[in-house]
């Protein structure tokens, strides 16, 4: 039985495909971090330059560690997220580190393989785990592999790459991804660009190369997990077909076999830019976990739109055949257009799209500049602009000309202008992590169930973890609501009286909600947890005094 206080700091069970996981150093033998886990992508080239070149780099990122979290649970300056996944950070000829040169090698621009190892010290140190941008799908056509098959075709790498005599057939996107040779009459295949070049991963060294670089990675330089990128494209069939094929989920079941026996508890997440029956083929036994792109969408949708309609679906389609610690929800990645700028500058909305974000089951993923309300629209280095610190010069990340130039908003949307804000949105998830670390039953693994509001401005659910609940309740409009009732059309609580304790939205004077009566049924029935829901506002309640069904 659950009484209204605050729990205790606790991290779920332990990881779901066996063997050991890190600990809150790194060292193996602690419960898995998932379960209360929020992780944090950070575009090194604009977090922090710490030598005035205008390029953010490791010892930049170490020197703003404290800011994502300084390892103290009792103090409240910090972004709470335990979990950090870098962009790539391999050798590479573009600012963007998706074509990489020397798989082995940190790029120069970032410092050097050994600012790198420090850097997991530091981060598990603070407990806070670094994951690895891997390319696997390709390389860039600057790489020594490439170059050496691009000119010798009896070269022993001229079957890692496809090629051809003519141009294959066109994909099922109505492109064609056969580039000519630049030194004879044949084609290769390069799905993205001609800069970079498919890997082929039909060849058996190929796969071997790619399971060494990821224990490289693992093993030598301290990282915690694998970010998979452009996973779904992996392989392409006879019939030009390059996206999803039967093959590519061949290739990531013994990949990911790979990384689990050899590097227990490391984790991989893969981008597989599909929501629905198509990402459900990547499970149950080839990467740890995926982005759940269709959660992305719902909930910003749903927020635009100030209409609860489809908000769930894409989780509720993933949480009856996957378990929660194995997808990752997210609003906006480095591909997207910002989230503030997708809700037409809208702070409140951006705030309620954060409040369902990390009130949703999964291992939540946040975008660096998101928690302030950076702004950002395509061509992509618009939305990869450096991150604002304060509003001196250069917003504070370098002492010289940042490489990009920075947002017009950065003299306000600022950490040190949001920090002591209460009301700011960079405070609001701090309190919302902070809120998933410190009670289990709003992380990763907690069920949603999903409750019926009586107007679809407003979204309900209850979160469950053992005998512990929580309400989630969210006004989506933009007028105040008055007694808005909830009920659910099946058994969800055992009956009895709960009282609900306020962890999030505005109560009156501070109030808890109303008692919530259930019957001999186990139904909510016309429940109205305030006399007036806020205009886009979520709630957050945790009820005491009975037990779910």
């Amino acid at each position: 039985m659950k009484f209204a206080f605050i729990i205790p700091f606790m991290i779920g069970l332990a990881f779901g495909h066996g063997g050991s996981s890190r600990a809150q150093n790194g060292a193996p033998g602690a419960p898995d971090w998932r379960q209360a886990g929020v992780c944090y992508e950070i575009f090194v080239r604009s977090f922090q330059d710490s030598d005035g070149d205008g390029i953010g780099d490791l010892e930049g990122l170490i020197q703003r560690l404290d800011y994502v979290n300084d390892g103290d649970p009792a103090t409240h300056a910090d972004l709470g997220a335990n979990c950090i996944w870098l962009m790539p950070v391999a050798e590479s000829p573009s600012y963007h580190g998706y074509d990489v040169t020397d798989y082995y090698r940190v790029e120069p621009d970032y410092g050097t393989n050994e600012d790198f190892k420090r850097l997991t010290e530091e981060a598990h140190r603070r407990g806070i785990r670094i994951l690895v941008d891997m390319v696997i799908n390709h390389s860039s056509d600057r790489h020594p592999w490439f170059q050496e098959a691009l000119r010798d075709p009896e070269s022993p790498h001229r079957d890692w790459y496809l090629w051809s005599p003519v141009p294959g057939p066109d994909n099922e996107w109505g492109t064609n991804g056969w580039r000519r040779s630049p030194v004879r009459d044949e084609y290769y295949y390069g799905f993205f660009s001609s800069r970079m070049p498919d890997l082929n991963w039909e060849t058996e060294a190929v796969r071997e190369e790619m399971e060494k670089v990821a224990s490289y990675w693992l093993g030598e330089m301290g990282a915690d997990g694998l970010r998979l990128d452009a996973v779904r494209h992996l392989m392409e069939d006879s019939d030009g077909r390059s996206t999803n094929v039967p093959r590519t989920h061949d290739m990531l079941r013994e990949f990911g076999s790979y990384v689990r026996a050899t590097h227990p508890g490391s984790f991989t997440v893969g981008e597989v830019f599909d929501g629905g029956e198509a990402l459900l083929a990547y499970y149950p036994d080839q990467l740890d976990a995926y982005f759940a792109f269709g959660v992305s969408d719902a909930i910003l949708k749903a927020v635009a739109a100030g209409s609860s309609s489809g908000l769930l679906e894409s989780v509720l389609l993933l949480q009856a055949d996957v378990p929660n610690d194995r997808w990752a929800p997210f609003l906006r990645n480095h591909d997207q257009s910002r989230t503030l700028t997708v809700l037409d500058g809208d702070i409140s909305r951006a705030k309620l799209a954060a409040s369902l974000l990390l009130t949703l089951p999964g291992v939540p993923f946040v975008y660096y500049g998101e928690e302030i309300g950076m702004a950002g629209d395509k061509p992509d280095p618009r939305i990869r602009t450096p991150m604002q610190w304060d509003p001196g010069h250069a917003a504070g990340f370098t002492s010289g000309s940042p490489w990009e130039a920075l947002q017009p908003d950065s003299l306000t949307a600022n950490v040190a202008a949001q920090t002591e804000d209460p009301n700011s949105i960079l405070s609001l998830y701090r309190k919302l992590i902070r809120l998933r670390t410190e009670h289990p039953v709003l992380g990763a693994g907690a069920r949603l169930v999903p409750l019926a509001a009586d107007t679809p401005a407003v979204t309900a659910y209850l979160r469950r973890d053992g005998d512990d609940v929580a309400l989630v309740v969210a006004n989506l409009g933009t007028a105040p609501l008055e007694e808005v009732t909830i009920s659910s059309d099946e058994a969800v609580l055992t009956a009895g009286t709960y009282a609900p304790a306020t962890l999030l939205g505005p109560a009156p004077g501070g109030a808890n909600g109303a008692p919530l009566q259930v019957g001999a049924d186990g139904r909510i029935d016309a429940y109205a947890p305030f006399a007036t829901l806020e205009p886009m506002q979520a709630y957050v309640l945790e009820l005491g005094g009975g037990t779910q069904r």
